[in-house]
């Protein structure tokens, strides 16, 4: 597997508060953008926009049929980001080391 995007801008991404909502309603399969962008909260071209790295390198596939954008998930690509135990390590981390500066 030739891997050509930045790993931790995946993760870093995909555990955005905002856009791991967006992919926690793509778990059960595609949704149009226009509904992901009523359930976050945001615009339609805010959604495009924060899953446009996970567009890029085929995380998410975006398509348009009938002028309605509709959005859909690789569970099997994401799943193996997280699995990845150097970037799971690295997050929690990161996690830890962004709450030790909260508390």
């Amino acid at each position: 597997m030739n891997e050509t995007f930045d790993r931790e801008k995946i993760v870093e991404c995909m555990f955005d508060p905002i856009t791991s909502s967006i992919l926690a309603e793509l778990e059960n399969g595609e949704k149009e953008c226009s509904f992901l962008a009523e359930q976050s909260s945001i615009s339609e071209s805010e959604v495009l926009e924060r899953l446009a790295y996970l567009i890029e390198h085929g995380f998410i596939s975006k398509n348009s049929d009938d002028g309605k954008c509709v959005i859909s998930a690789n569970s099997e690509k994401l799943t193996s980001i997280v699995e990845d135990g150097g970037n799971f390590d690295a997050t929690i981390s990161g996690l830890e080391k962004m709450d030790s500066y909260l508390n």
